[in-house]
Parts: C-alpha cells; structure tokens; sequence
C-alpha cells in the first residue's frame, strides 16, 4: 500500500513539500539553471525520495504539464487560446499538451485514460462540454480544471474563465442604433454556450433599452461556422424587409454574413453594416475591415494557466469564475443607417 500511494505522488505535491511552486520543481526537473542551489538541493532530495524523477521523464520526457483540450483544432480562436497558455507555460518552465476531444465516447474514454496516464498539473478546457460523468472523474484524478466559455452550467467543482459577453454585445448594438439603424439582424451561437445566450441576451437589451421591438424574423440561429454566418445573413438579406445591419455573435460569421453580402450584389458598409464578436486577428486585414468586441482571448487563456499554476501551489482557486471585459473596436464595416 505504501508504494500506491508514493506511486501517486505528483509535481505539485513535492512543490508543497519543498515549500516552493510547481514551476521551480520543473526547472530543476528539466535542468535549467535559474534556482538557488540550496532549493535545487532541497527538491532533488525529494525527487529521489519519491522517485518521481524518472516517473516523470519516461517516455514523453516531461516534467510538470498542463493539458489544454478542445473539440475540435481547426479554427483561429484555437490558437489565439494556444498562445495565452503558452505564454504561461514558457515562463513557468510547464510542459503544455494540446489535443481534440471529437463527438463519440471511444474517442473520450481514450482520452481520459491518457489524460490519467500523463498525470497532469492541471487541465483546461476550451468551449467543451464537461458533463457529470466526465466531472466525476477528472474530479477524481485530483488536478485543477478550468472551462474557457463553458458550455451550458458548469459543474460546481469546475472553475471558469470567460469575457462580459452581455455588455459586448450590447455595445456593438448600440453602436448600430447610434448610427441611425432599427432593423438589426442577429446571428446567434449553438444555443448551448454561456456565451451565446449572454450575446443575444445583450443584443436583446440594446433594443429594448432604445425603444425598439425585438423582431423574431431578425434573430438567426447559428453555430459560430463561416458557412453557417454565409446561410443565415443571406435568410435575414432575403426577408422581405431586410435588416440594414448584421450583428454576427463571433467573427467567423461575420465572414460568412460578408461572403453572403457580397453574392446579393450589395456592399459593406455602404448598403449594410456588419460588425463581429471575437477580434481575431484577420479582422483587421479583410475588407473592409471588421468591427467587432474584442474578446480578450489569449488573456482568457494566460489566465486560465495562471489559475492552474497558482492551485498547484495552493490546492484550491481564490474564485471559481473570472470574466476578462470586452470593448468594441471601431473598423470600417459600419456605417450610418436609414434613420441617422
């Protein structure tokens, strides 16, 4: 029994041992040079103690991880969440490991046992459904883990990070109402996301606070997908009385509502204005160019490692939800409406 439970022994059960943090343990594990050598004595004494050190090295050659996992790899917000944790990582001298949980229980079964194997510091998860079963048992492995915009009410023994999705929807409506528009169509997320629900709510509000009816007909679903954003802004430019404005709640959509535009013969911002959710780097380089909320996403991320990091240390989180503002950044594809 003795051996099960030094088998169990993790980075950040030799940090508090050694009365230091996670990231000094795995720069003397990796062998870097910034730590005093009598805490580099201390904790190589416990290392060997524990015989954590070749634990810990073989196969992957790693020292101290964080496993940040998502749903699927192949859009930009993906990697604006890589570099934030990366940025956290680098300096702490942590490990990161990246990997997509895909719809079907043999690919999630399979990652939780490999999740289990690697013994990591601390897990998070971006815009991924986190439901009991699977709380239960990472809740079991013993390690911190984090939701970056969680899907639908996270589990009480789950912290989040997220943006003040509300407001930033609210202020890019309001914007378009200071500008003289009234017929605002809106492209919503997967119905869901905390976020899609606070962006809508948002956008509810700014026209309701001006006075002007919420109209069901201007209210597309989506799924954040450029080709969803393609199909339902040319639903809302085909309606009989179409919108002169498109609110698209994240910037893939507003590529698609351009692509949409652009094959009805129209023209941003002088026919319809259109503005985003996200402030992903190519916002500023399409024509023209997106406004949009910027969501601070790469700061979500770094702050979703430092929370990770910092319950390493302590064993617990100071709060279970931070929310990160947002603020509309003005571009060129809004312009004035029908009523200014």
């Amino acid at each position: 029994m003795a051996e099960a439970k030094k088998d169990r022994v993790t980075i950040s059960d030799i940090a508090r041992e050694a009365g230091v943090s996670v990231p000094t343990v795995s720069k003397v594990l990796n062998g870097r040079p910034e730590v005093a050598a009598h805490t580099r004595e201390r904790v190589e004494k416990l290392i060997n103690r524990h015989n954590y050190s070749r634990r810990a090295n073989h196969g992957s050659g790693r020292a101290g991880l964080i496993d940040l996992v998502f749903h699927t790899l192949d859009n930009e917000w993906v990697l604006e969440i890589v570099r934030g944790v990366e940025s956290v990582t680098h300096d702490a001298g942590v490990g990161m490991v990246v990997s997509a949980v895909h719809d079907g229980r043999k690919t999630e079964r399979a990652w939780l046992d490999n999740l289990t194997s690697r013994r990591s510091d601390g897990i998070i998860l971006a815009v991924t459904e986190l439901g009991p079963r699977h709380a239960e048992q990472l809740h079991g492995l013993g390690v911190p883990v984090i939701i970056i915009d969680s899907l639908g009410q996270p589990d009480p023994r789950v912290a989040s990070v997220g943006a003040t999705n509300w407001s930033g929807a609210r202020a890019a409506v309001e914007h378009l109402i200071e500008q003289g528009h009234e017929r605002i169509g809106f492209i919503g997320g997967p119905p869901q996301l905390q976020c899609s629900v606070a962006r809508l709510d948002g956008y509810r509000s700014a026209l309701m606070a001006a006075g002007i009816p919420v109209a069901d007909e201007l209210i597309a679903d989506g799924d954040f997908t450029h080709d969803r954003g393609q199909d339902a802004a040319g639903e809302l430019l085909a309606l009989p009385e179409p919108p002169s404005a498109i609110f698209a709640a994240n910037d893939q959509q507003a590529l698609g509502a351009y692509r949409a535009v652009e094959q009805g013969g129209l023209r941003i911002p002088d026919d319809i204005s259109v503005i985003g959710f996200d402030n992903l780097p190519m916002a500023q380089w399409i024509s023209p160019a997106l406004t949009t909320v910027n969501q601070p996403v790469a700061t979500m991320a770094a702050e979703a490692a430092r929370m990770v990091l910092r319950h390493a240390e302590t064993g617990r989180f100071e709060t279970n939800r931070v929310e990160l503002a947002t603020d509309l950044v003005l571009r060129a594809s809004t312009g004035p409406g029908p009523q200014s």
